[in-house]
């Protein structure tokens, strides 16, 4: 999966885009495979257990519970249980098509790693559209390589929209993005309290 200059939303969800760069930096999306593959929908990725690509558990799990910065304010952010994050319903960006969406478990708060890149506008994923029930927060937009996600969403796929043959990715690399500040000894505490 090639996928070019994607425009992460640091400046509007600086806490939804901090994670997501973190966990790229940290190489965690390297090697995983896109688990659910719906056309004129969605293509959904992020599940560490979809390394393997036919394991009984993938499209169920979270990233570790390790805290990362706001690259935006340099605070220590905390994840919750299941490495989740807090929901950052602040920007009214809407699901259109190219953009990148956190996927969760439809409960508040329970972002985490695995998001889904919309191949259409899907205005009833927004969290600002009523009745609002399925509140997806859009944390970035592709700007270039969109074609290969609409070749992705045509995938032909079986149980539960896994794609039929493995799509794999490689590797994320994040560019242009602030780096994190090293907190100093006598500063903020690197590890969360629970």
């Amino acid at each position: 999966f090639m996928c070019q200059h994607p425009e992460i939303y640091l400046d509007r969800v600086p806490i939804t885009a901090s994670s997501f760069i973190a966990l790229c930096r940290d190489g965690f999306y390297d090697g995983l495979h896109f688990h659910r593959v719906i056309e004129d929908f969605m293509c959904q990725f992020g599940c560490p257990y979809s390394k393997d690509p036919n394991s009984l558990f993938v499209g169920k799990g979270c990233p570790p519970v390790k805290s990362f910065t706001n690259l935006k304010t340099g605070g220590l952010v905390c994840r919750g249980l299941g490495g989740t994050i807090k929901d950052e319903n602040i920007s009214l960006d809407s699901n259109i098509c190219g953009s990148l969406s956190m996927a969760n478990i439809g409960e508040p708060n329970t972002n985490a790693c695995q998001f889904f890149l919309n191949v259409k506008h899907n205005p009833s994923l927004d969290w600002f559209t009523p009745p609002a029930t399925s509140k997806h927060p859009v944390f970035g937009l592709i700007r270039k390589g969109m074609d290969t996600v609409m070749r992705i969403s045509k995938a032909q796929t079986h149980q539960a929209d896994l794609p039929c043959v493995p799509i794999r990715m490689h590797k994320i690399e994040i560019m242009g993005a602030p780096e994190p500040a090293k907190q100093s000894q006598r500063g903020r505490s690197s590890s969360c309290s629970s």
